[in-house]
């Protein structure tokens, strides 16, 4: 468990597909219990964070490579400051089908990244797209979100 003011951090680099997403939320979320003491509901808010960006990675980042490409994975715990940054990205170009923009069903994990963190920024450039997500105030007694 990290103490009080101290820092911690995860990294993960690997390709950007499906079974090595759901090993990256595996890993991710027993960082997180065995770096912070997080309730249930919050480290439950905070892994399906991660876990819709890393699950677009993995969808959409080589949607017309021949192969997945790698996604990187960065969370840093700012002990001084109980903030907590996760980065996940890669160097592709998100291309999202035409048909997921007529399902209903698709299209809500951007919106729910936003509601499950306090901030979730992605920047797309030439060089692949970043979704940064942030929580702050995450401490040793850190208990669910109220907003």
């Amino acid at each position: 468990m990290t103490e009080a003011g101290q820092s911690a951090q995860f990294t993960k680099d690997v390709r950007a597909a499906p079974e090595d997403a759901a090993l990256i939320r595996r890993e991710f979320s027993s960082w997180l219990s065995t770096h912070l003491m997080l309730d249930p509901t919050k480290a439950s808010d905070v892994v399906l964070a991660v876990n819709e960006a890393l699950a677009n990675a993995a969808e959409f980042a080589y949607v017309d490579a021949s192969a997945p490409g790698l996604m990187h994975v960065r969370a840093d715990y700012d002990g001084d400051k109980a903030v907590l940054t996760v980065t996940v990205a890669d160097e592709g170009v998100w291309r999202i089908a035409e048909t997921d923009h007529k399902n209903p069903a698709r299209g809500r994990g951007i919106p729910l990244m936003r509601a499950l963190t306090d901030r979730a920024v992605i920047d797309t450039n030439h060089e692949g797209t970043e979704v940064r997500l942030q929580w702050d105030q995450i401490d040793q007694n850190c208990g669910s979100r109220t907003t």
